[in-house]
């Protein structure tokens, strides 16, 4: 089963932290639905604007569950109830790096969030990007860490 061309559906669900823990990382038909919409229409023109070269994805569906185990935001996009959300890494890309995902998504998608996840100020650890069909806010933002914790700050060119 396939979520989208380039992301199957175990790809989607994968989690190392719900194997340890037991837990089944499981979408139910309607977060099936916000995943399939977040893959066909912001990671599939990104990785064909990337030269078809195959993106690491890590970290897309989670069940609440797992989110509350790892700490995640209790309203993460990444449950998929509202969009859905997924982190990308293009650090294994010959040619581009985030900060050129980051910037493609910002200027030719809708999206809900994109967020430039830590890193310095030319290129992030990775990337965040959701969305949520017909309630797309093309919210840009950047995670920092402040005294151990993560903080979301309006995005600013530097």
């Amino acid at each position: 089963m396939e979520v989208s061309p380039h992301i199957s559906y175990k790809e989607a669900t994968k989690s190392y932290a719900a194997i340890r823990a037991g837990i089944k990382n499981k979408p139910n038909k309607e977060q099936l639905k916000n995943m399939i919409l977040l893959a066909i229409n912001v990671f599939e023109p990104l990785r064909e604007a990337m030269g078809g070269y195959p993106i690491r994805v890590t970290s897309f569906f989670r069940c609440e569950k797992l989110n509350e185990l790892i700490g995640g935001a209790e309203n993460s996009q990444h449950i998929a109830l509202k969009g859905a959300a997924i982190d990308a890494d293009m650090d294994t890309h010959p040619k581009f790096e985030n900060c050129h995902a980051f910037d493609w998504i910002r200027y030719n998608l809708e999206f809900d969030q994109l967020i430039w996840e830590q890193g310095t100020k030319y290129n992030p650890d990775w990337i965040h990007v959701s969305y949520n069909q017909g309630n797309n806010r093309n919210q840009v933002l950047r995670a920092i860490r402040k005294n151990g914790k993560t903080e979301y700050i309006k995005y600013e060119e530097l």
